[in-house]
């Protein structure tokens, strides 16, 4: 009869096993006096714990534990209900507890790195090989569920009825009768189905291939079928194969192919290095048939786009920093792309690059900046670029300060500093880029400027500056002009060598700040305060131009002569023409208030509320001009109401004199001011106005008070919704699945929907004195999203154009989180670029080749 242990709850190690093994009791061999003795079974300690009581049975060997029992050994963890040790057997045998609460700690098991939960198994010391019942473990992001498993070693495991899936909750999974699982590696399969609730589907394969890797793994890219929604015909997308090169870089290669010859090709690629850098790299060929060959509407475009981004990791280099922000590529890239993927990317009209490298000197003043710039136009096809841009500037420095840097008298407070800029500028068309002879109109040169500066208190409120500035620009290539007689044109050659030009000019500026308040007495509002400052400058610079000057006959008259000067076609233009004697005026205007708090006996400070972020006007009045010396005077405002979430701005200019019809018929100014009342006609104006709001400014915190989460209407977030790629081939996917969204229960919100919504205005409105005012923009935009539950959501952006009086680009949303999978549908409903994206697939990267997609992309016109 087993003895209770009366030592029970208590962590015990148990020595070696007994050394009566019946192996022992075989006939001896010719070895059997070798020198060396047999190798036990069990070659470590085994400690084992339990908290209701540990039973040992002498005669049969064996102990029990009972209750939360746990044993240790070598690199084996075991916890369990119950636990039974067998020294005869050289086996662990471990169940749970069967209560009211049902069937309770299970066992979990423990070898090395990996971890499995099972309804009972049982362990062998001496081959180290395990069975193992209603097994439940996790490789990476797949979890196994199998009957009846048989561990061979901690490297193979053979599993009978089992169950694969990336949900715990067996939302799905794929269901075979045998596998083979090398932990940390891979799971082999044969036959078999796939099961959506435990209700099977046709979906069925002869084996499968699981890689389970920590690390990325090579592999194919399964491509989306189009079944001919164009007239490209039938075809597929973003098919291709995913190279895991290493642990810091990948590569995807992709493709579409079509039945009327149209095809595509995509390489993308992700790097990263911990505390040094990071990128992407995306580069993008679409050859576009469209037609029949040989028929009048054939036509066929070859486009391409590449993009890279790389950041540098602060902690690389605090003194330089590089990085590259780069998207260039044919201007009818998007706009005529095969992949639906692109959709979104049609209303862009601007492609803009930036390679910059910038490094601080330590100790000196000076600091470097290196650029390499591109901007593109896709409307009108025209390409600038600065390859590259040079920029060394040397901060303010005060020579005549005082020991230990004291500024007191405007010596002292003298300041220089200098900035030499430099630049290779090109300008080409689609036509030509990536060609020879877009650098044959190339233009570079370097400028240098300095100044110095100082200011002066006057009549105690005011502050005079006075400055001066020099500049000397070097132009690499000039120009030449001749007069051809037999063509009667003036020819301009581009000539290559060195030529320079120096300007100066001095000034002096005088401003104040002058502070008027209205104090209440009576409510909230304690008080107004309005702030202006104005100021008036006076500046002088000599003509410059007139000692450069050179002449060229202009047709066959020899007296009929044209001025121009070698620098005209440089990259920094030519020197400055006629004499500036010109005085400069500004007034800004800011309104501030301040409010009490709405409980007066509270220990709050009073809040400053801005009324007016600003109201400037600008002019200036030039008394070296024979005519016309006033310019216009510009104008601009702004402010925030409503907690900050309505940005209103408005600006625009005001001309003083009149406006007559030139020969042509274009307008021309005269020497006549207005004889309006204020003297003044109003030639273009701009508003704008920005809302954002959502559910969540409704809310009260826990004071009763409103919840301000101070969004930015200037820089709302993008709210149409989650872009997926239509096949999920390669990088991560932009949707809910990657956020905190999955983890949210699909309760009903009832009454409590939170929404969200972006409004913006603009109008304009010109006059150019002649033809009267017209309003040349007047649209509203708008965007949100609304959830219909914790996981369905719908967003919207579209807009309505007032003077044309039709709706902008539209697109809606839906997105659907099913927990272990995920729906998305995207949807343009009307205009040249109206399509739908339908997407549903599993989350897991393991399984993202588990989808259907479905799109109808819009048709492209080539030409």
């Amino acid at each position: 009869m087993a003895v209770k242990d009366s030592i029970s709850n208590r962590e015990t190690a148990t020595p070696i096993a007994f050394k009566n093994d019946s192996l022992l009791l075989k006939e001896k061999d010719t070895i059997a006096l070798d020198s060396l003795k047999p190798k036990e079974s069990i070659q470590d300690i085994i400690v084992h714990f339990a908290k209701d009581y540990t039973q040992q049975n002498a005669k049969d060997k064996t102990i029990t534990l009972y209750n939360e029992a746990h044993v240790t050994y070598s690199d084996i963890d075991l916890k369990a209900g119950i636990i039974v040790i067998d020294y005869t057997r050289n086996t662990l045998f471990a169940k749970g507890i069967i209560d009211s609460l049902g069937y309770s700690q299970i066992p979990v098991f423990k070898q090395g790195s990996e971890e499995t939960e099972q309804d009972s198994m049982v362990y062998n010391f001496k081959s180290k090989k395990a069975l193992i019942y209603g097994l439940k473990t996790k490789q990476g992001e797949m979890f196994t569920f199998g009957e009846k498993t048989k561990r061979v070693n901690d490297s193979t495991i053979y599993v009978r009825e089992i169950k694969f899936t990336t949900s715990e909750k067996l939302d799905y999974y794929i269901g075979t009768s045998k596998a083979k699982i090398i932990p940390g590696k891979k799971i082999i399969v044969g036959g078999s189905q796939l099961f959506l609730a435990d209700v099977p589907t046709p979906i069925y394969l002869p084996f499968a291939y699981f890689p389970t890797s920590q690390t990325s793994v090579s592999g194919f890219l399964i491509p989306a079928l189009d079944t001919g929604s164009s007239t490209r015909g039938i075809g597929f997308q973003n098919g291709g194969y995913y190279f895991a090169i290493s642990d810091y870089v990948d590569l995807g290669i992709t493709g579409d192919a079509y039945a009327n010859g149209s095809w595509g090709f995509r390489a993308n690629s992700s790097y990263n290095k911990r505390y040094r850098f990071n990128g992407t790299f995306n580069f993008n060929f679409e050859n576009n048939i469209n037609g029949i060959r040989g028929f009048d509407d054939y036509s066929k475009a070859n486009n391409f786009n590449i993009r890279w981004s790389h950041n540098q990791d602060s902690k690389a280099s605090p003194n330089s920093r590089f990085t590259a922000s780069v998207n260039l590529g044919s201007s009818r890239f998007f706009r005529e792309s095969q992949n639906q993927f692109n959709v979104a990317q049609t209303q862009t009209n601007t492609f803009n690059s930036s390679v910059n490298y910038s490094k601080t000197f330590v100790g000196t003043p000076f600091n470097l900046n290196v650029t390499a710039q591109h901007q593109q136009n896709t409307n009108t096809e025209q390409i600038t670029m600065t390859l590259p841009s040079l920029n060394l500037n040397m901060n303010r420095v005060y020579p005549f300060a005082g020991v230990g840097g004291v500024k007191k008298n405007p010596i002292q407070k003298m300041g220089f500093n200098y900035t030499l800029d430099g630049k290779y500028l090109i300008n080409t068309s689609d036509d030509d880029f990536m060609t020879a002879k877009m650098f044959e109109t190339a233009r570079a040169g370097m400028q240098h400027r300095t100044g110095t500066n100082t200011n002066i208190k006057v009549l105690k409120y005011l502050t005079l500056s006075p400055s001066a500035n020099y500049e000397e620009t070097w132009q690499f290539d000039y120009i030449q002009k001749k007069y051809d007689a037999s063509e009667n044109v003036i020819v301009t050659d581009t000539l290559r060598g060195f030529k320079s030009y120096r300007e100066y000019n001095a000034g002096a500026s005088l401003s104040t700040n002058i502070y008027g308040t209205f104090n209440f007495k009576k409510g909230r509002l304690k008080g107004i305060r309005h702030t202006i400052r104005p100021s008036i400058s006076y500046s002088y610079r000599p003509d410059f131009k007139d000692q450069y000057l050179q002449q060229v006959q202009a047709s066959n008259d020899p007296s009929d002569l044209r001025s121009y000067t070698l620098f005209d076609q440089g990259i920094y233009g030519g020197p400055s023409s006629g004499v500036s004697n010109s005085i400069g005026m500004s007034l800004n205007n800011v309104l501030e208030a301040k409010l009490a708090p709405k409980d007066p006996d509270s220990d709050e400070e009073d809040e400053k509320i801005t009324l007016l972020n600003n109201l400037n006007f600008n002019s200036s009045y030039n008394i070296a001009a024979d005519s016309l010396r006033w310019s216009p005077v510009s104008f601009s405002a702004g402010t925030r109401l409503f907690k900050d979430k309505l940005a209103i701005n408005f600006s625009g200019s005001f001309d003083p004199y009149k406006v007559v019809a030139s020969a042509t018929g274009a307008p021309m100014r005269i020497n006549e001011f207005n004889n309006n009342l204020l003297g003044l006609r109003l030639t273009n104006a701009n508003l704008t106005a920005n809302y954002a709001i959502s559910s969540e400014d409704f809310k009260k915190d826990k004071k009763g008070n409103n919840k301000d989460n101070n969004n930015d209407p200037n820089n709302t977030q993008d709210v149409i919704g989650a872009d997926i790629n239509p096949t999920d081939g390669f990088g991560n996917r932009n949707n809910s699945s990657k956020t905190k969204d999955q983890d949210k229960t699909a309760n009903l919100y009832q009454a409590d929907i939170p929404w969200s919504i972006s409004l913006a205005y603009s109008t304009n409105y010109r006059n150019n004195g002649l033809d009267g005012g017209e309003i040349g923009v007047h649209s509203i935009m708008f965007s949100g999203n609304v959830e219909l539950s914790p996981k369905w959501k719908v967003g919207y952006s579209s807009g309505y154009d007032v003077l044309g009086g039709a709706f902008t680009f539209s697109r809606f949303n839906f997105t659907r989180d099913l927990d272990s999978w995920n729906f998305n549908f995207n949807w343009v409903p009307f205009g040249t670029n109206s399509s739908y994206t339908f997407f549903i697939g599993v989350k897991s990267s393991i399984l993202s080749d588990l989808k259907w997609d479905k799109n109808k992309p819009p048709d492209r016109q080539l030409f």
